[in-house]
């Protein structure tokens, strides 16, 4: 009589467990094909003629110049900038004809291309004159001599060919061009070209900052700003074969807590129940097994929204409903850094002091912990987790940094003409919001404009990304001539370009 009982009420429930998962199914799959592509359909623009050769021996004579930006302000090399803006003013002499050139602060530059709208916003691109130094002792790995800008093999090789000098130079290609056949924007254009953007934690200070401050109290208020940023990348995204040109919407922002731990010094021969370096060690694993929440917000959740409809299969079925399988692709993207550094404010040990003699208990020891913050958190917000997380009143905590970027609009007509802009001259390129991970001088200008866009028209795999900073940087001839394009073509979309009589 009990199986008689049991056996109908098996067979509803699995009738009911079935119909949910098949109801699941379609609303799954109907959410999925409701989604259908965000790509702005546009037809691909020729190439202006352009003496491409040429163009690559200009931008590789600039690599020839070391503008060099060290920790210590006092290495720099004054100069060498110097220098590189007679290089400028050599090579592009239209533009130093019809644009207004100001030097702020000594190094950075700031150029005014009057517009014929007085009433029209402003518009700024901004790239930097500063590179990184060569790590001492890998000269000798370099294909070609770090700094000595040689075109070979279909490459621009050197220092800043691609960070950042690519980008400054592709722009006064632009401007050169259409300068040159006596053309005028209906809003103003500024570049601004900075000197220490590769300065750490000082990034900026001395030159956006500047520039800023300048722009600022002549009232002036920007459409947007575009800054170097991600990039046009292939094979970079599992299951999307098509390339993928991420605008970064937003930056992350930037913090390093101290810690600083104390203990009675003594000798090692009897040491204390409690030790600095001890307690210090402690402290920071706490905080790496405690990372801040991962979650797909912002940024993020726009990249994926955009992307969603461009894989097949189950990547899109999951990257179409979020709202069910967050979770899952929340964990199969912390597997990777760079996957998980989009998810969550991430947390980096990277300096240690404690200690200068071994047979010697030190009475203090000291980390710093580095923080880059997802939009949404604040350093406020990572302190008090430090806080809680260390759970140490023992250990003091400081620190110092800057809150990450607001998120700019992708619904506004700057953005739709940068998404046009790389269509046009990328047309296989699928084009989605992103989040920048690192940090640019672009946070200077964040009350002269609601939109800041960064955006690099750089073409990448994932063997190049070791180049950035790094050893044998290059950026072929062919992408160099397609950055070219790509700048003319902003000028156009944004600035509603016209020849003038």
């Amino acid at each position: 009589m009990k199986g008689i009982i049991v056996r109908p009420v098996i067979r509803k429930s699995l009738l009911i467990a079935t119909t949910s998962l098949v109801l699941l199914a379609a609303l799954l799959l109907l959410n999925t094909a409701r989604h259908g592509s965000r790509q702005l359909q546009v037809a691909p623009v020729a190439t202006p003629a352009l003496d491409t050769a040429a163009a690559a021996q200009r931008l590789a004579g600039a690599v020839r110049i070391p503008t060099i930006t060290y920790e210590t302000p006092a290495q720099n090399s004054a100069a060498e900038f110097l220098q590189f803006h007679a290089y400028l003013a050599q090579q592009f002499p239209a533009t130093h004809r019809v644009l207004q050139r100001e030097v702020v602060n000594q190094h950075s530059l700031l150029y005014t291309w009057p517009g014929s709208d007085p009433t029209a916003k402003a518009v700024l691109l901004m790239a930097h004159q500063d590179v990184v130094p060569i790590a001492p002792g890998t000269e000798k790995n370099w294909q070609h001599p770090p700094f000595g800008g040689v075109v070979q093999d279909g490459f621009i090789w050197g220092r800043g060919a691609w960070d950042d000098k690519g980008n400054l130079m592709a722009m006064l290609e632009a401007v050169e061009a259409m300068a040159s056949r006596g053309v005028q924007p209906r809003q103003t254009v500024y570049l601004a070209f900075g000197h220490d953007e590769e300065a750490g934690t000082r990034s900026g200070e001395d030159g956006a900052r500047a520039i800023a401050a300048l722009l600022r109290g002549r009232g002036v208020k920007l459409d947007f700003v575009l800054n170097e940023g991600l990039l046009v990348t292939q094979g970079m995204m599992q299951g999307l074969d098509s390339p993928v040109a991420l605008v970064g919407i937003a930056e992350k922002g930037y913090m390093t807590l101290e810690l600083h731990a104390h203990a009675a010094p003594g000798h090692s021969s009897m040491p204390h129940e409690r030790t600095a370096i001890g307690s210090l060690a402690a402290a920071i694993t706490r905080l790496e097994q405690q990372q801040m929440p991962a979650k797909i917000r912002d940024a993020a959740a726009q990249m994926f929204a955009t992307v969603a409809p461009e894989f097949s299969g189950i990547n899109r079925v999951l990257l179409s409903n979020l709202w069910l399988f967050e979770p899952l692709v929340r964990w199969q993207l912390e597997r990777k850094p760079s996957a998980h550094a989009m998810l969550r404010t991430t947390t980096a040990p990277t300096v240690v002091h404690a200690g200068n003699k071994e047979q010697v208990l030190p009475g203090q020891a000291d980390a710093w912990v580095n923080f880059r913050l997802l939009p949404g958190d604040t350093q406020q917000a990572v302190t008090r987790h430090a806080e809680h997380a260390i759970a140490d009143t023992a250990i003091k905590v400081s620190g110092k940094g800057w809150e990450a970027s607001p998120v700019s609009r992708t619904d506004s007509a700057a953005y739709r003409a940068l998404n046009r802009s790389i269509r046009e001259v990328f047309p296989t390129a699928v084009v989605a919001p992103g989040l920048m991970l690192g940090a640019t001088d672009s946070r200077y200008m964040e009350d002269l404009t609601d939109n800041i866009y960064r955006f690099s028209p750089v073409r990448a795999q994932s063997q190049d990304l070791a180049r950035f900073h790094g050893t044998d940087e290059r950026v072929s001839v062919a992408n160099y001539a397609e950055m070219i394009h790509f700048y003319q073509r902003l000028l156009i979309n944004v600035a509603d370009l016209g020849y003038t009589k």
